[in-house]
C-alpha cells in the first residue's frame, strides 16, 4: 500500500511540474521582431467650451472662430483642431465647441497659454468654466 501511494504520489508531482513548466515555456516559435508604434510623445489638451451665454444667446461657431483666430491660434500657431459638439453639463445641453491641442513636450509655456485660453473664454462669453483634460498621444507627421 505504501509502494503504490508513493508511486501514486510521485506521478501526481511529476504531472504538476510537468503541467507548471508547461504553463511558463516558451512557444515553439518566437518572433522576436517588436512592432513600434510610429511618431512621438506629445502632449494633447482638449479643451470643451459652451455654446450659450448665460442670458440664453449663442455664441455661434463665427464667434467661435474669431475667438480661436485672436486668442488660440497665436499661441499655438503650428496647428489645432476645433470641432462643434452638442453636450450637457449642471443639467442643461447647449451646443458646445471642443478644442484639441497636440504640442511637445519642449513648448515650455503650453500650460501658461491653455489656462490664459480658459480665462479669455470665461471672461469673453461669461462662462462658468472651461473644462481641460490632459493626455499623452503617439503622434505622426
Amino acid at each position: 500500500m505504501t509502494t503504490r501511494r508513493t508511486a501514486i504520489a510521485g506521478m501526481v508531482t511529476a504531472l504538476m511540474l510537468g503541467l507548471t513548466a508547461a504553463g511558463t515555456a516558451a512557444p515553439a516559435t518566437v518572433d522576436n521582431t517588436v512592432e513600434k508604434t510610429p511618431g512621438e510623445s506629445y502632449k494633447r489638451t482638449e479643451l470643451y467650451f459652451g455654446g450659450s451665454k448665460p442670458d440664453g444667446s449663442v455664441i455661434t461657431p463665427a464667434d467661435f472662430e474669431q475667438f480661436v483666430d485672436k486668442e488660440v491660434t497665436p499661441a499655438f500657431p503650428d496647428g489645432l483642431t476645433w470641432l462643434e459638439a452638442h453636450g450637457q453639463w449642471m443639467g442643461g445641453k447647449e451646443d458646445s465647441y471642443v478644442l484639441i491641442l497636440l504640442y511637445p513636450y519642449t513648448k515650455r509655456t503650453a500650460n501658461r497659454d491653455i489656462e490664459e485660453i480658459r480665462t479669455d473664454y470665461k471672461t469673453q462669453f461669461q462662462q462658468q468654466s472651461v473644462l481641460r483634460a490632459d493626455s499623452v498621444e503617439r503622434v505622426s507627421f
